[in-house]
């Protein structure tokens, strides 16, 4: 059985501001080591559920986030830039997916650190109308493959918009949001056991037969991206992309995946290192 684990950095267990996001910021290094031990929790709970194989996808930023020395030594890391497609080596041979440290989609009341892809210039997606977070993006991704996200951790408005779209869907609550900037947290050590004990019950579901909560393929997708300031909109129109107003370029794709480089079995590559 295979676990593919895609790591964001905000809904980590003990960060609560972007001063661990950053790479400039003050507490960056303390955020790549809260980051990599919720990963490997994760990565722990997977293979003690009955994981056979478990590759980690560093997926914050520009990547690079996760101290590849202090990985679990079991896991491959699947880390760096371009990213093309989203989730490389994500395609139908995986069996489920974890979204850990994920965050809720922007403009949620009060959750921790909240926004949608683009913190900076980024205030609303929406796919055929309906307004997506990150998760909401990532699980239909997997979805065009068949593979369903079958965990997800972060604060209680990322677990709350996880059980929304995916009913049945095993979560890991690190944290209560509070404001953008603030949490009410567990201390990293009791949230890399709620995040471990998620992932053991996720995997041991799924090798038992449960059928997790796929969600419904978009197809064609039209993609509304509202920016911040209409400069960023002005520098986003373009080829495939039309004015609808001030703040809103509109996409259209076949899938919602082709707009982040389509799916890994695409590219007919192998999967080759043990």
């Amino acid at each position: 059985m295979k676990i593919y684990i895609a790591v964001d950095m905000e809904g980590i267990s003990g960060i609560y501001s972007s001063e661990y996001l950053l790479r400039d910021g003050a507490k960056y290094a303390v955020g790549q080591r809260l980051a990599t031990e919720d990963t490997n929790a994760a990565v722990r709970g997977a293979f003690d559920g009955g994981a056979d194989e478990v590759i980690v996808a560093d997926m914050h930023g520009m990547s690079g986030n996760l101290l590849v020395e202090s990985l679990d030594p079991r896991a491959l890391l699947f880390a760096g830039t371009p990213r093309v497609p989203r989730f490389a080596f994500l395609d139908e041979t995986v069996d489920g997916v974890f979204l850990i440290g994920y965050h809720a989609m922007a403009g949620t009341p009060y959750a921790n650190l909240e926004h949608t892809m683009s913190s900076k210039s980024w205030h609303k997606f929406t796919v055929n109308g309906k307004a997506y977070g990150e998760l909401g993006i990532d699980a239909e991704i997997a979805a065009e493959s068949g593979v369903p996200v079958i965990l997800a951790s972060g604060d209680d408005k990322l677990c709350a918009e996880a059980e929304h779209w995916l009913p049945g869907i095993e979560t890991a609550c690190v944290k209560h949001g509070l404001a953008r900037q603030a949490a009410l947290g567990l201390s990293p050590e009791r949230g890399h056991e709620v995040i471990y004990a998620a992932a053991k019950r996720a995997v041991e579901a799924l090798k038992a037969g449960k059928h997790y909560t796929l969600p419904e393929v978009v197809s064609p997708a039209t993609v509304d991206i509202t920016y911040k300031m209409m400069e960023d909109a002005d520098a986003a129109e373009g080829f495939n992309a039309v004015r609808v107003d001030g703040y809103t370029i509109e996409s259209r794709f076949p899938r919602l995946s082709d707009k982040y480089g389509g799916l890994w079995s695409d590219r007919g590559i192998e999967q080759k290192i043990h």
